[in-house]
């Protein structure tokens, strides 16, 4: 335990962003999971999902929560992912 009063301060800050970094972390998670499934199953929502997906991540970006390119990363493979569901889905319908 820290006996410096700065260092105490610096522990209590520390803490603080830890818990708001921990629950912008996971609602990115959980609106990347919505959409990733949103994209699999091919609901008329799909759109939407990916859309507050993306926002997430973009914020958690911004409040450097992530780095920008993680950020950039993530929407990438969340972005491919959605083209080829699309790419799959006209295959099958020309079938």
């Amino acid at each position: 335990m820290a006996n410096i009063k700065s260092q105490i301060k610096r522990n209590r800050q520390n803490e603080r962003r830890r818990l708001k970094n921990k629950s912008v972390r996971s609602e990115m998670r959980t609106r990347t999971k919505t959409a990733v499934s949103a994209i699999d199953a091919g609901t008329e929502d799909t759109a939407d999902a990916i859309k507050m997906a993306v926002r997430r991540i973009d914020r958690a970006a911004a409040q450097g929560v992530i780095h920008k390119n993680q950020a950039s990363n993530r929407k990438s493979r969340l972005m491919r992912r959605a083209a080829k569901a699309g790419e799959q889905e006209t295959v099958s319908t020309k079938k």
